[in-house]
Parts: structure tokens; C-alpha cells; sequence
């Protein structure tokens, strides 16, 4: 073997020398991402789709999924529905033997506590080989943020704060809200709507344990019973009511479907934190993990790639308007509220892998056993 450079010898070697010498190590490094690329794109299109779970969202329908499509013309099988009954199809699927998914877009609560444990992921990370994904400079977090526990099968992409609760300022103006006790006002009664805090995952359950974690279980009580707020899992539902005034206070709405309505005119205001509530962070939503046996594996890479690219996550941001953890990605026309301020300690982050699989069962169950109380 002869070696271009002797390291003893590199103070005198001209540096022209060394460029030309290290100049084919940096072209191999590229072809060989590029090969490897191109092969994949090629053998993705022989197996003529690529089959995603994911989000029943507008955006994740009209526009990133097209997109992809157009990209790289390999059409998208997207099935999306509810957590809980989507994963159920999964599971009971996989026990007959059939396997049908390739890409999981999927909720912290569904991917930590089914995808996980009962071993549906292949390892994603050593399938990733865009230089854009891999590059750590490109990620706010100066690396890819895989938050499983070996680190390698799920990824995390959005961070963000999430609105505590939104208002319909043509009947509630927004000093009213200022504190978590403004909440609790006679006046509100009976016009206020939630997301289902009594179901076992869901934007409404998050901000119900959240209260009782700050709180405790009187101040819960006295929301969520009291007060007597209707409740829903019909996201749009609950976004019509607020919009048109039904119930002008509006918990654990949609983000997407709020800036939908907001687009439309509606006069919907967000509250990200009162003086004694700080913002929640969220992950959603969605992070990514790659099915093992997957039908159609290398359409499978091809989509996993792409999906975590500057492309992708720009289509997404500006159609859902929250934050990516990619620093390339434009966040000038985001509502400054919602991008998580450097130095802060938030004290609620539900993208967080431990709490999420180790803490907050027990945390559920006591705002459940308040809440079948009443």
C-alpha cells in the first residue's frame, strides 16, 4: 500500500499538494452517497409505492404528500385516522402475518409505547445518507435527535410551544385570560370546549395533566367538572365552535385547523402561557420511524429521507405553522411565540422519551380517577 502523504513530512509538503492528494477521498465520499441514492430511487420506483401512517391533517394530505410524489414520481398509499384504532389495524395485521407499512409518521404516545416495544421499527438511522439530513450543522440540536433509547429508530423533527388554549376575541377579550384562575371565572361556565381530557392520549389530555402537575387535583376539579366545558374528539368540531362563537374558549384545538379558520377570517387568538402557566413544548406532529419488513423498502428509505429534508419540513412548517428542529428552514413568517426561547427551562416537553414511557401513566391515572369522579 503507498500512502500520498507522510504524515512526518506534512509541514513541508505545499498545501497544493495535500489538496490534490485528499481531492479524491471528498469526490469517492460523494459518488458513494450518490450511487447509493440513485440505486435506491431506481429500485423505489420498480416497487411502484411507498405505503406511510400517518397524520389525518389537511397538510400532510394537499401538500406533503403530493410533493413527494412530484419529486420523485412514486406514488404514497397514506393512511391516516386516530391513534388508537389506526395502530390497533397495525398490530392485528402484523399478528395474521401481513406486513403493509413501510413509514411510520407517528405520535410520541403511539410510536414509544406500540411501535417500539412490540418491535415494529427497523433502525432508521443508517439508512439516512442525504448530506443535508446527516450534515449536524443543519439541526438546531447539532445533530440528528433520535430520542429512543439505543438512539437510532426514532426521530425527532418539530419543537415547539403549543397554545395552552385559543379564544374567540369577539367574546373573550385577551386580558381576560391572564392567569390559570381566569379560567375558573362563573362567567366561562358552560362556554368553554375541550378535547377529551378523559380519553387516554390526545392534545387534550396533555394540557389536563399539565394542569394537575402545576396545580393539583382541586384546581382540575374545578375546570374540568366545575366549570363544565364540553368535550370532543372531533377536532374540527371543536375549531367550528370556537370560531363561531358556540364556545368562545377553545382547549387543545388543532393548531392546522385553527390557522384554517384564521385564513378564513375568524377572529381566533392563541394563549400560549398565562403569568402562572408557562408554555408547553411540543413534538407533534409527528416523528419518523421506519417499519421493519416493510413491503416496498427502498421506496421506504427514499420517503424516510426525504421527509426529514429542508423540503419537506419547510412544506410542512408553512402549511401547519410550527417549528422544525432543521436551522435551515425558513421561520420568519412564524408567530414568534411558538419558537422555544434559548435559556428557558420549560417544564413540560411531551416529546420527551422517558417521561412520556415512565411517568405519565401514573400522572394519567390520577387526572382519570378525578375525572370519573364527577
Amino acid at each position: 500500500m503507498t500512502y500520498c502523504v507522510d504524515s512526518s513530512k506534512l509541514k513541508t509538503i505545499p498545501l497544493t499538494v495535500i489538496f490534490f492528494c485528499l481531492l479524491p477521498l471528498t469526490v469517492w465520499g460523494q459518488e458513494s452517497w450518490q450511487k447509493q441514492w440513485d440505486a435506491n430511487v431506481t429500485e423505489a420506483k420498480k416497487e411502484g409505492r411507498v405505503v406511510v401512517v400517518g397524520t389525518a391533517d389537511s397538510v400532510m394530505r394537499n401538500e406533503f404528500i403530493p410533493r413527494f410524489t412530484t419529486r420523485f414520481g412514486i406514488p404514497v398509499e397514506y393512511i391516516a385516522g386516530r391513534g388508537p384504532e389506526t395502530f390497533a389495524r397495525v398490530r392485528t395485521e402484523r399478528q395474521a402475518g401481513i406486513y403493509a407499512i413501510d413509514v411510520f409518521l407517528a405520535s410520541i404516545t403511539n410510536i414509544s409505547k406500540i411501535l417500539y416495544p412490540e418491535k415494529m421499527l427497523d433502525p432508521l438511522k443508517p439508512v439516512l445518507i442525504l448530506p443535508e439530513v446527516m450534515n449536524p450543522t443543519k439541526w438546531k440540536m447539532n445533530k440528528l435527535w433520535f430520542i429512543d433509547p439505543e438512539e437510532k429508530y426514532v426521530l425527532r423533527v418539530f419543537r415547539h410551544a403549543q397554545a395552552l388554549l385559543y379564544i374567540n376575541t369577539d367574546f373573550v377579550k385577551a386580558d381576560e385570560m391572564r392567569s390559570a384562575r381566569d379560567l375558573l371565572n362563573p362567567k366561562w361556565r358552560g362556554k368553554m370546549a375541550t378535547d377529551d381530557p378523559a380519553a387516554r392520549t390526545g392534545a387534550g389530555t396533555s394540557l389536563a395533566d399539565y394542569f394537575y402537575l402545576l396545580f393539583g387535583p382541586e384546581f382540575v376539579k374545578s375546570l374540568y367538572l366545575d366549570q363544565q366545558p364540553v368535550r370532543s374528539r372531533d377536532k374540527r368540531q371543536l375549531t367550528e365552535w370556537l370560531a363561531r362563537g358556540t364556545y368562545p374558549i377553545c382547549f387543545a384545538c388543532d393548531s392546522g385547523i385553527v390557522h384554517d379558520f384564521q385564513q378564513e377570517g375568524f377572529k381566533i387568538a392563541p394563549i400560549y402561557e398565562l403569568s402562572d402557566v408557562p408554555s408547553m413544548l411540543s413534538a407533534s406532529s409527528w416523528l419518523v420511524g421506519l417499519a421493519n419488513k416493510a413491503p416496498h423498502p427502498h421506496a421506504a428509505r427514499v420517503f424516510a429521507n426525504w421527509a426529514v429534508t429542508k423540503d419537506a419540513l419547510d412544506t410542512y412548517s408553512r402549511g401547519d405553522p410550527i417549528v422544525t428542529l432543521r436551522s435551515d428552514v425558513d421561520e420568519s413568517f412564524l408567530d414568534p411565540r411558538i419558537i422555544p426561547r434559548p435559556g428557558v427551562n420549560y417544564i413540560w416537553d411531551n416529546g420527551i422519551w422517558d417521561f412520556i414511557v415512565r411517568d405519565r401513566d401514573q400522572l394519567r391515572e390520577r387526572v382519570l380517577k378525578l375525572l370519573k369522579s364527577g
